[in-house]
């Protein structure tokens, strides 16, 4: 399909709650689908969410293997999740460092659940159920973020340990992060 251009932390359409996807099985979607994994692929992404190609659908993809922005990084499995709903398992928090292709070249401290169970539909229709931990859970909160209009740095706790990567990381950032 093609490669979309990402909106950036400002504009509206990210600060916005996602619509909920009536019909899971349109073709419309397989379209907004294949443009949101060449996207994430050709920015070298660990995960996508439609509003940020500007389509204003509960929508996320995410799946890391070999990534070159990411060569810490536990594998992911390759997801279609629309309309999730993630639930915590536990109370337990960790903070690691995330980026996000809306915020280019900056990096921030972010609290996450360390363990969450995801559910959702993939694009066939099928039911997605899975639970996930560590960098896993880290990427699916923050893509599913996307679709409730918040941004990562909306959860940093300290601003002290927030800057652009070339600042806080002079030596190059290789720390698995979102």
């Amino acid at each position: 399909m093609a490669v979309k251009a990402i909106r950036r932390m400002g504009d509206p359409l990210l600060w916005a709650r996602a619509q909920e996807v009536a019909d899971v099985c349109a073709s419309a979607l397989e379209d907004l689908v294949a443009d949101m994994k060449d996207t994430m692929a050709a920015l070298h992404g660990a995960g996508l969410a439609a509003p940020q190609i500007g389509v204003p659908l509960r929508v996320v993809i995410f799946g890391v293997s070999a990534n070159p922005r990411y060569p810490e990084a536990s594998p992911v499995p390759e997801t279609v999740l629309v309309n999730p709903v993630i639930q915590p398992l536990g109370d337990e928090q960790e903070e690691a460092w995330e980026g996000c292709l809306s915020v280019p070249g900056m990096r921030g401290l972010v609290p996450r659940y360390r363990r969450v169970r995801y559910r959702g539909f993939g694009i066939d229709g099928a039911t997605v159920d899975r639970e996930a931990e560590g960098f896993h859970a880290r990427v699916v909160q923050h893509e599913c973020d996307h679709l409730d209009g918040i941004l990562y740095p909306a959860r940093i706790r300290d601003l002290k340990f927030f800057g652009y990567e070339s600042v806080l990381f002079p030596e190059g950032f290789g720390d698995q992060d979102a």
